[in-house]
């Protein structure tokens, strides 16, 4: 008999390579065996896919057959080849036209019924399949990934059964609906703080050139109100940062969520949140924190009560936008192009300079304290805010109108980020030190200001070109094509804690 062959996808990050299956009868005692580096899980298929071939009515072959999953090198994991196993058991014994599943790609685990259940990391999987222009048969319960993708020929089935009538043409395919999500309305809005201008201020020009921000302050300040409300500031996410944050999701086993479409995540992980949960690990490798929270926020609070060794694996992140975790026998590549938004107090009993004398922490226990969150990292912040209490009577001033001030800061961060895309093709806490140079630049005088602010200050090389990519983004929300010395002086008071 012919060597039967079709295709499915292997799950390596959030990349999907191709999986060639084969399968091959010949005489032997009565048994399947698979080859190409198989996992448990993927060993555990052939006793999957002999009660799913006798409960869907189907002969299991009473002689030796061979499987093979290539490329040999690639590890095979989870229950995702069943399908496509089980298919080419069927071409090969006869019972199906081979012809029928050589161009076709299929992924999803079977149940000894024969029903076919929903995998993870399919969303990255059907993206590659559009690039081949082959059609993928997958499980009706991975629908929602499925319909994110537009113009895409993903065939969805219930059953071993559903496969093969489709196969035989005994049915049309069943395609995915067209995505039909709607962007929620903010409910966190800015103008739910009271006071704390500056805050607010530092707020929308971390929004608008996606800068990394810390909020220093004692407690009951706001802080925490403040970094909640950073996503409700940014726009909505375009299709393909959409597809790439579903795309971690679906990976990570964390179920797509429809109304979460468009919209931006925020990840605030708890301080005893160990180093692989931020960056990922484990075997197979899953992403962490940094990589759920790509295209959006990561608040960490109470940041000097982070393990310091963890809050250091976020240095090269924080400057890379991906992070690589790598493993024995393969590595993995999860992009991580968060915004860091972070808040701790200003000293252990978190009362130092509130203007009471509730603080008895010596200089040695509030310098110890600060010094848990190391300087290479702080460095890396673009915005160094302080949070202080609110004056005497803010809070029985009366509302006012509460939506206009967020509507507003909402606009100027929507026509901030126009301008900034449409100069350099990135916001601006992503401009090259080459592109800050360019587009970033200063008079002779205050060139010299700025160098002068680098000394009192203490600021390194990143530092300096931070402080410029904070004052093009303030020239932006202001409008202005030109750096000018109010927006250089505003982005250096922000640098000062």
């Amino acid at each position: 008999m012919p060597v039967a062959r079709t295709y499915s996808r292997a799950q390596v990050g959030i990349d999907a390579p191709l999986v060639t299956v084969e399968a091959d009868i010949a005489s032997g005692l009565p048994q399947i065996i698979i080859v190409g580096l198989p996992e448990t899980a993927v060993r555990e298929s052939k006793d999957r896919v002999k009660s799913a071939l006798k409960n869907a009515g189907f002969t299991v072959p009473s002689r030796r057959v061979t499987i093979n999953l290539a490329p040999a090198d690639l590890p095979k994991q989870g229950g995702r080849y069943d399908l496509a196993i089980a298919l080419c058991v069927l071409a090969a014994s006869g019972q199906l036209e081979p012809t029928t599943i050589a161009d076709r790609e299929f992924m999803g685990e079977l149940a000894l019924g024969g029903e076919l259940r929903g995998v993870h990391g399919v969303l990255p999987a059907i993206l590659q399949s559009q690039k081949s222009q082959r059609e993928l048969t997958i499980p009706t319960d991975n629908q929602p990934e499925a319909s994110l993708v537009r113009e895409t020929a993903v065939n969805l089935a219930a059953s071993l059964g559903e496969v093969v009538e489709y196969l035989t043409r005994a049915r049309g395919p069943h395609y995915a609906p067209e995505p039909t999500y709607i962007q929620p309305k903010p409910t966190l809005l800015l103008s739910d703080i009271r006071g704390q201008y500056l805050a607010k201020r530092a707020l929308v020009v971390a929004a608008a050139g996606a800068h990394n921000i810390i909020l220093v302050g004692p407690p009951g300040t706001g802080k925490t109100m403040l970094a909640s409300r950073l996503t409700s500031l940014l726009p909505p996410m375009e299709q393909h940062e959409s597809l790439e944050m579903a795309s971690v999701q679906s990976v990570s086993r964390f179920n797509f969520s429809p109304e979460n479409w468009g919209t931006r995540p925020f990840r605030n992980p708890h301080h005893t949140a160990s180093g692989v949960a931020l960056v990922g690990g484990g075997n197979p490798p899953l992403p962490g924190e940094i990589s759920l929270a790509h295209n959006g926020v990561l608040f960490l609070d109470e940041l000097p009560e982070f393990s310091r060794h963890v809050l250091e694996v976020l240095r090269e992140p924080l400057e890379s936008g991906v992070i690589v975790i790598s493993r024995a026998n393969h590595q993995v590549t999860y992009p991580a192009r968060f915004q860091l938004v972070s808040a701790m107090n200003p000293c252990p009993c978190g009362y130092c300079g509130d203007g009471t004398t509730r603080c008895d922490c010596r200089s040695d226990q509030i310098e110890r304290y600060r010094s848990k969150v190391s300087g290479p990292l702080l460095d890396r912040i673009d915005l160094h805010i302080q949070v202080p209490p609110l004056p005497r009577g803010t809070l029985l001033e009366p509302a006012g109108d509460l939506e206009h001030e967020h509507h507003e800061a909402v606009g100027q961060v929507k026509q901030a980020r126009l301008a900034m895309i449409e100069r350099s093709g990135c916001v601006n806490a992503h401009l090259s030190s080459r592109q800050t140079e360019q587009f970033c630049q200063l008079s002779p005088a205050d060139r010299l200001m700025l160098d002068s602010a680098m000394q009192k200050l203490g600021l390194s090389a990143r530092g300096y070109y931070k402080v410029l990519k904070v004052a093009r983004t303030i020239a932006d929300l202001s409008g202005d094509e030109d750096l000018t010395t109010p927006h250089l002086v505003e982005a250096l008071a922000f640098r000062r804690w």
